[in-house]
């Protein structure tokens, strides 16, 4: 496997007086993206998440297994296992800082400070019922939202979704009330968990998937990206909504807008450290889709492309400093492939993954579920088209290894002449 940009440079805190501050834990459903930025920074790191994939364990100092599958299950892990997952790493932390499913963690609850937002702002940020209302209330440009018990007076088409997270994989497109009624029964099925309540119908827009990533204080926010969303790219998943990865940076028009509402937006929801706004740059321009309060799937592309080490600069909002804004030197792209088929992570499997400029790499002897994320795909390039191409060639030759042994192995099961 080819060195990324960032694998090798590490990076050096300058703040004298938080050169104490040395041990955390990351944790959250996929954690890989920060446990690496911290250990490049300098930190000793530790991991509970549901992948550990090999490359989160070649930063992280120890990491343990998050059994958690879905979004209900996180809202209910007790702080006590987490906590008895901390004392067998065998360090005194100096401070927890969540990912992605643990953004609502009970901050008093921990013998160490948890580096986020507040419940009570990320709660407002991530609901999007809630934010819908927000942004109506600052005139930003949002799509129209109902909730379940609204079905009377909704315009078609829409897509269904949870109101807080799930990258994607949930959302379904209704174009008439009969698809949104089987959609709620869909869902239903996939994840008992998730009440109708918990799902929010919104306008079905047509444009280019974004987002801006912004560090932000009590009182100053900065834009460090924007970015491309790879959404439902169907050359690496077959879910047509599924979070595929980004490029970095998004070079369009509305930049400027879309830097000045997501500032505007983070500062107003009280929202602390690394955040996200999520947009559709429309015909009419762009619409805010959602926020996300917590590190983003686009750190890895921001930081190959700018240089900068957004862990370090996470830890600095909670001291009240941000960096200089940062410029993109090239084009970073992220791809992450799903699986289509279940796979069991053999040493032939790995070594062509492996072969690639990769991260999220599943350790070896693991199965990897249909739809469920097999690795992820990096490029820099001069140009987008070119990273993008970069990111194809990869996944074509990943894909057509599976598919081949796949053939194979039904040839040994089923020998020719046979029955």
């Amino acid at each position: 496997m080819e060195s990324l940009p960032w694998q090798t440079p590490r990076y050096h805190r300058k703040n004298e007086k938080w050169r104490n501050m040395q041990n955390i834990l990351a944790i959250g459903f996929d954690t890989r993206n920060i446990v690496c930025s911290a250990s490049r920074a300098g930190y000793k790191v530790c991991s509970i998440d549901a992948f550990r994939d090999l490359d989160l364990q070649r930063c992280a100092y120890a990491s343990a297994f998050l059994e958690c599958r879905t979004s209900s299950e996180l809202r209910q892990l007790d702080p006590r296992w987490i906590i008895a997952k901390m004392n067998t790493f065998g360090l005194d932390f100096d401070a927890i800082v969540p990912g992605s499913g643990m953004e609502m963690l009970d901050q008093g609850s921990f013998p160490c400070p948890v580096l986020a937002s507040s419940p009570d702002a990320v709660k407002e940020a991530s609901n999007k019922l809630h934010l819908a209302k927000k942004l109506e209330a600052l005139g930003m440009p949002n799509p129209q939202c109902y909730s379940s018990e609204e079905l009377d007076i909704v315009e078609y088409p829409v897509i269904l979704k949870p109101s807080s997270g799930g990258g994607g994989i949930f959302n379904r497109v209704a174009r008439n009330r009969q698809e949104l009624l089987a959609a709620f029964e869909e869902l239903a099925r996939l994840d008992p968990g998730l009440a109708a309540e918990e799902l929010v119908i919104q306008d079905f827009l047509e444009g280019i998937p974004s987002s801006v990533s912004l560090l932000s204080t009590k009182s100053q926010a900065l834009t460090v990206a924007v970015n491309e969303q790879l959404i439902g790219t169907p050359w690496l998943s077959r879910l047509p909504f599924a979070y595929c990865g980004n490029v970095t940076p998004f070079r369009t028009e509305h930049a400027e807008e879309m830097e000045a509402l997501a500032e505007e937006l983070v500062l107003e929801l009280g929202l602390l450290g690394s955040n996200g706004v999520d947009f559709l740059v429309t015909e009419k321009g762009p619409v805010v889709l959602e926020v996300n309060p917590r590190f983003q799937g686009s750190l890895d592309t921001i930081e190959i492309a700018t240089g900068i080490n957004l862990f370090e600069a996470h830890i600095g909002c909670f001291r009240g400093e941000l960096p200089e804004k940062p410029e993109a030197k090239h084009f970073a792209a992220r791809g992450v492939l799903y699986s289509d088929r279940e796979l069991f992570i053999d040493r032939k499997l790995m070594d062509v993954i492996l072969r690639e400029k990769s991260t999220d790499i599943p350790s070896m002897g693991t199965v990897t579920e249909p739809d469920w994320p097999l690795t992820s795909l990096f490029a820099c390039a001069s140009t987008r088209d070119e990273a993008v191409r970069s990111l194809e060639r990869g996944a074509e030759r990943i894909k057509t290894f599976i598919v081949n042994r796949t053939k194979e192995e039904r040839k040994n099961l089923n020998p020719a002449g046979e029955a």
